[in-house]
């Protein structure tokens, strides 16, 4: 693997829809937004818990210990006592401490709630801005290419023409000019466009966590 990547390579192919799928679907998929939506359906289930605190609860409990007539008797066979049953506890008094709790888990599932749609919003942004540069780099990748072709052959005709004697040499060195600044600029546009196809596999599929 190290000796793959250390030494040269071929320019990958640039794909004219590097991405499929439903765009909904990718961006759900992507890392921060699963995160984000992970966050919202816990604090959807803390809301729930809280509110769970205004109904009565029926536990069953039990108690143990001793009774006796008299004290020194305490202790002895038959003066032990067991009782099990159901208790009901109902936060009749602390109804305000309840309600209190429960606003403060809706506060939380709203910020959760608010951040979510957020970091898909930015998911999509950050997709589409992806997927528009992509197409302009192409573009101009796809010009360049032409440019380059046609200085070429500007250069094969200025060469020919010389050989003939039908022009200096000057002409050919001014086209040769011309030929390594259209190879130059077409090299850069691969670099843009290759740079440009990697920002949108990284936008479809990585994302970074968004943070408020």
């Amino acid at each position: 693997m190290e000796a793959e990547l250390s030494g040269p390579g071929s320019i990958p192919e640039l794909p004219e829809q590097p991405v499929s799928g439903e765009a909904d679907s990718v961006v759900r998929a992507r890392p921060d937004v699963v995160a984000a939506e992970r966050r919202l359906a816990a604090e959807g289930a803390f809301v729930g818990a809280a509110k769970a605190e205004y109904w009565p609860r029926l536990t069953v409990g039990g108690t143990a210990g001793y009774t006796a007539t008299a004290f020194d008797s305490l202790g002895e066979s038959g003066s032990g006592r067991y009782a099990v049953g159901p208790v009901l506890t109902w936060p009749a008094l602390n109804l305000g401490r309840v309600k209190a709790g429960v606003d403060a888990a809706r506060a939380f599932e709203a910020e959760a709630r608010a951040q979510y749609d957020r970091t898909v919003l930015l998911a999509r942004e950050e997709m589409e801005n992806s997927l528009v540069a992509y197409a302009k780099a192409r573009e101009r990748l796809a010009q360049l290419d032409e440019a380059a072709g046609a200085s070429e052959r500007a250069a094969d005709l200025a060469r020919l023409r010389y050989q003939g004697g039908l022009s200096d040499f000057l002409q050919v060195l001014d086209a040769q000019r011309s030929l390594l600044v259209a190879q130059d600029q077409l090299a850069q546009g691969r670099t843009d466009a290759i740079t440009a196809l990697v920002a949108v596999y990284r936008a479809h599929g990585e994302g970074e966590t968004v943070t408020p």
